[in-house]
């Protein structure tokens, strides 16, 4: 079972969501489902499987100047505790936390380099890992940073991650790759492409030449890619039409 410190759900915030939907649904192959509560809100299923929702942007966000963005949630055993341990460690709190019913208690945050993120203590059990590669499920989370080491440090005081294998990308630097409970989880990297430290998250397609041309075919755009992974894997980066980015991994 997924525990502290695993990435348990992800969450796209848009200006158009229906758009969004259609997008995706085409892309990933995600269907939707309208979540019965307060505010506008539709979860993304694989099969039977829900990995995320879609929402509107909120007005105050959209005041302040938030644009379409994709979010990880982290699980931990208490919100409250996990913000005390956060700020003491460097990071910020960009909203307290709040309930809510069915679902559990969340909280939105940063990491010390300003790489946005979600913490929930979910109600009831976690849920089950799905196996590698699984399509429509994330199969990699990938941080953006300006100091990996500082952030390794962080995020491995935090939630427990270890170190996994390493890439020497040559002047790029190293990519460090994480791991949680073994299991690896995704990568961190000093990044000179991204416009500010972020997450990136890979959700698994089955094959990535044919989601290129539906990302094309329906108002996205390529960023990157598609790139050959150690695996025998391949990886695209992209763009969806609102401007949020977000990447693919699967087989060719």
């Amino acid at each position: 079972m997924a525990g502290k410190g695993h990435f348990n759900w992800y969450e796209l915030m848009t200006d158009d969501p229906k758009a969004a939907l259609a997008f995706y649904g085409s892309v990933v192959g995600w269907t939707g489902q309208t979540f019965d509560g307060p505010q506008d809100y539709t979860v993304l299923q694989a099969g039977e499987d829900g990995i995320g929702g879609v929402m509107p942007i909120p007005d105050e966000a959209k005041a302040a100047g938030a644009r379409p963005v994709w979010s990880g949630y982290v699980s931990v055993g208490d919100v409250d505790a996990a913000i005390a341990s956060l700020k003491a460690a460097g990071g910020s709190v960009h909203r307290q936390p709040w309930d809510i019913p069915g679902v559990g208690r969340i909280a939105m945050v940063a990491d010390p380099q300003g790489a946005t993120f979600m913490m929930m203590t979910p109600d009831g059990q976690a849920r089950s890992e799905t196996p590698p590669n699984t399509p429509g499920h994330t199969g990699w989370n990938e941080l953006h940073t300006t100091d990996w080491e500082a952030a390794f440090g962080f995020y491995s005081d935090q939630f427990g991650w270890e170190k996994s294998d390493a890439m020497d990308m040559g002047e790029m630097g190293t990519y460090q790759i994480i791991a949680e409970n073994g299991r690896q989880i995704g990568a961190m990297f000093n990044s000179s492409n991204a416009p500010r430290p972020m997450w990136l998250f890979y959700f698994n397609v089955p094959s990535i030449d044919a989601a290129v041309e539906k990302i094309k075919a329906g108002g996205g755009q390529v960023v990157n890619g598609p790139m050959q992974v150690p695996g025998d894997a391949w990886i695209v980066q992209a763009t969806d039409p609102q401007g949020a980015m977000f990447a693919l991994l699967g087989g060719k």
